[in-house]
């Protein structure tokens, strides 16, 4: 089941009340944690819910969207983990070997991803897993 943008975003923002309180987390939400600490630019959108749940991203602001992008960076550490699709895994590894460290090479491998999934959207489709490798194989060297 897809969760609503609000839901998604109530998420981030309680994830980082829970840091913030020293409460536990359980696994998703210290992997959502460790994103939030990688951007302490959008920590103060998370901590404000009413301007979380609130705001608008569009490309015709010139906005990039925080949790868009955040939730990028949580889905390309499940691919790399379940090596899904087959061989991200190994083109993580080259660009981590190349001296990189692992939020720059998510960084890299992002422009990829947003093209695989606007591609899927825009066919209606299911993302194209060869196209989308094909992209990730070019940012290897």
């Amino acid at each position: 089941m897809l969760e609503s943008r609000d839901h998604i975003r109530q998420k981030f923002c309680d994830v980082w009340h829970k840091v913030r309180a020293q409460a536990p987390l359980d696994a998703l939400e210290t992997v959502i944690r460790d994103v939030l600490l990688e951007h302490p630019e959008y920590q103060g959108l998370v901590e404000d819910k009413a301007r979380a749940l609130g705001s608008e991203y569009t490309p015709e602001q010139g906005q990039t969207n925080p949790f868009l992008h955040m939730g990028m960076h949580i889905s390309l550490q499940e691919q790399i983990t379940t090596d899904r699709p087959k061989g991200i895994r190994a083109v993580y590894s080259t660009l981590m070997a190349q001296g990189t460290n692992g939020h720059e090479v998510e960084h890299k491998m992002m422009d990829c991803l947003g093209q695989a999934l606007w591609a899927a959207e825009r066919n209606g489709s299911l993302p194209d897993e060869d196209n989308y490798l094909n992209c990730l194989q070019k940012i290897r060297s």
